[in-house]
């Protein structure tokens, strides 16, 4: 598949590379229960996360009632302090990541996450999982950026790796992710074990669906 071939891969996080549902709900169930909402099932975080924090809780939000979001900015705060301190609350890789990432490197592809959880929460979970300096770039949320499925992200770590979006493989697991890989130009590739189905994916945009990790080495 040598016309394939990419030189770097971008992966989304939450979903993708890391099994993280049991974080983002304890941290959202654990805000929620200040204003007398919830909890929510995993299913229903799996749906009200993928757009960043803010979103979020706007989304857990309105579950609970509060549809005008009087709670918001209360609720946002606190997420945030109650995330920061336990984004790595039962968090794993998902099966086949990490064999995935050795391959990608064997092959002197270029790994870099991009993300809309907070930059910093983004860098402790991949530091934490993978080690410091593992992947060539990591981008989370950060204030004054737009997030996905804004393709700004791409281009930043486009950019500092010196390649062009022809270069470039994409991998996400929702509708945002193959928006987000679109949009800069790349050719997106959906997660099925991540967070939603294949007909969001294929919706979203995307060129391929793989159902295992190790599938995408197809691709390069």
């Amino acid at each position: 598949m040598a016309e394939m071939m990419k030189k770097a891969v971008i992966f989304d996080l939450d979903g993708t590379l890391s099994d993280s549902i049991h974080s983002i709900k304890y941290s959202g169930d654990r805000t929620m229960e200040r204003f007398g909402y919830g909890p929510f099932s995993e299913e229903q975080y799996k749906y009200f996360v993928g757009d960043g924090a803010a979103n979020l809780v706007r989304r857990a939000l309105s579950a609970g009632g509060d549809t005008e979001l009087i709670h918001f900015e209360e609720a946002y705060a606190l997420y945030r302090e109650i995330f920061r301190e336990n984004c790595m609350y039962r968090v794993r890789p998902y099966e086949g990541i990490p064999e995935l990432l050795a391959a990608l490197k064997a092959q002197h592809v270029k790994i870099a996450v991009l993300s809309n959880k907070p930059h910093a929460e983004t860098v402790n979970v991949i530091e934490t999982l993978f080690g410091a300096g593992y992947f060539d770039v990591i981008e989370g949320q950060r204030e004054g950026m737009a997030i996905k499925p804004s393709p700004e992200g791409v281009f930043r770590i486009l950019g500092q790796i010196g390649l062009g979006a022809e270069d470039l493989l994409y991998l996400g697991d929702t509708a945002t992710d193959m928006k987000t890989g679109k949009g800069a130009g790349a050719f997106t590739v959906g997660a099925l074990w991540g967070f939603r189905d294949r007909a969001e994916l294929e919706e979203g945009g995307a060129d391929a669906v793989i159902e295992y990790p190790l599938e995408l080495l197809r691709f390069t």
